[in-house]
């Protein structure tokens, strides 16, 4: 596993290149799976692009007349760096504003094939409601469009893209290899959240050995049910995401069980990071 820190004065991302080396304006030929987290300063946005080609996008940073210009920018430039020439399949988490915000923008500039997300708003918020009544339903019109279920997969050749969390529901059958019992359960302790982070699309991805996972904002209390009383993920690589590192999520029964060897936490300047979240991460065994 190798890792390169792509910059530029619009853009900082971070490639995680499994394999060999890449030049990402090489696309073709390409013999790694390149993860471009994208800095839309405090949203989310993450890209996933194996060596077929096909391409994942989860989220499109902030929403805002200049913030999602700049994330949708951002993006854009990822995707150049990338080679492609359009986004096979877009997961939207959930209806927050920072996680949907610069996906008008980005339709704009690159066509997007596939969007997938968990179903309706579930938190009133102006913004979102009038994004999923007046502009969402035009750019799913000549796209495909699927609401996510634990246990589907999305088709992506060269990864197996599994969906363990959507709409407050989790995966009941533990992944190849999952399924035993987690010890971190028993100390755990229930937290507060929102109404829309709980309902996040969670993915769990495998290529070849590799295994990563991005669960968006999902929340401490569906991360146990998730891994409690058995672990269903087993262990992973990188846990991409963690909700910002805010303190509703990114518990012992996940952060502690999966073992992760990398984290990548998409908090802002003045967002997220919170001393007790960055404890239970750095205490992770095998981090």
């Amino acid at each position: 596993m190798r890792t390169t820190m792509l910059q530029t004065a619009a853009v900082a991302t971070w490639a995680l290149l499994i394999g060999a080396g890449l030049d990402g304006a090489a696309a073709q030929g390409r013999t790694t799976l390149d993860i471009y987290v994208v800095d839309v300063e405090g949203g989310n946005a993450t890209l996933f692009v194996p060596p077929s080609g096909e391409s994942l996008l989860i989220d499109t940073g902030n929403y805002g007349p200049e913030a999602s210009v700049r994330d949708a920018a951002r993006i854009i430039e990822a995707t150049k760096d990338a080679g492609l020439t359009q986004i096979d399949h877009l997961i939207t988490t959930h209806w927050h504003g920072d996680h949907f915000g610069g996906m008008e923008e980005v339709a704009k500039r690159i066509p997007i094939r596939h969007f997938v997300d968990h179903g309706a708003n579930q938190q009133p918020d102006p913004r979102a409601d009038e994004f999923l009544a007046k502009v969402y339903p035009r750019l799913i019109a000549n796209a495909k469009h699927t609401v996510a279920k634990p246990g589907d997969k999305i088709a992506i050749a060269g990864l197996d893209v599994l969906v363990v969390a959507s709409n407050g529901e989790t995966i009941k059958t533990p992944l190849p290899g999952a399924g035993a019992p987690n010890p971190y359960c028993a100390s755990f302790k229930p937290g507060n959240n929102n109404i829309e982070d709980p309902l996040s699309v969670g993915v769990h991805i495998t290529f070849g050995k590799f295994r990563t996972m991005h669960l968006g904002d999902l929340t401490k209390n569906k991360e146990f049910e998730l891994m409690c009383p058995n672990n269903r993920i087993g262990t992973i690589d990188a846990f991409m995401a963690l909700h910002h590192g805010v303190n509703t999520s990114t518990s012992e029964v996940m952060m502690h069980a999966v073992r992760p060897r990398v984290a990548v936490i998409n908090n802002g300047t003045r967002k997220g990071g919170q001393p007790d979240v960055m404890k239970v991460i750095m205490s992770s065994p095998g981090f």
